[in-house]
């Protein structure tokens, strides 16, 4: 019985890691799809949400490597996994800031949050994919 409660709380805080990707893909397509005339679209959405929601689910609670005293190495999946829901989260927070705030800021902007949020997610889904093989 214990198992199978356990096995369900882990099942739903990953689907609830998901929908919180999918939520800051949201954010960041919305701004980015407002400011880029090509990207208004519900695919681009859809894409950005998808993004979102499996970058999340593999790379925010990513296997660790066992901690061995001594050992210097740097665990890549780890830190890949840090930095991209870094990456992630500031750009999506700049994204609802730009959409709360009404701002409009220069075009090169929008850029940067897009290419962040793309690499964020890139890491993430990296990361999680990485530390899950080696767990195998």
């Amino acid at each position: 019985m214990r198992f199978r409660v356990r096995k369900a709380a882990h099942v739903l805080e990953r689907v609830g890691l998901a929908l919180a990707g999918a939520a800051c893909g949201l954010f960041v397509g919305a701004y980015v799809g407002s400011s880029i005339a090509h990207l208004t679209t519900q695919g681009f959405l859809l894409l950005m949400m998808m993004l979102g929601a499996v970058g999340f689910y593999l790379g925010i609670d990513a296997p660790q490597l066992h901690f061995v005293p001594g050992d210097d190495d740097v665990d890549a999946a780890e830190f890949l996994s840090a930095v991209g829901t870094f990456c992630a989260t500031l750009t999506a927070f700049a994204s609802v800031a730009v959409i709360v705030l009404r701002l409009d800021p220069h075009a090169v902007w929008t850029w940067l949050v897009l290419a962040g949020w793309i690499a964020g997610v890139a890491m993430q889904i990296t990361a999680g994919t990485k530390a899950r093989w080696r767990r195998k």
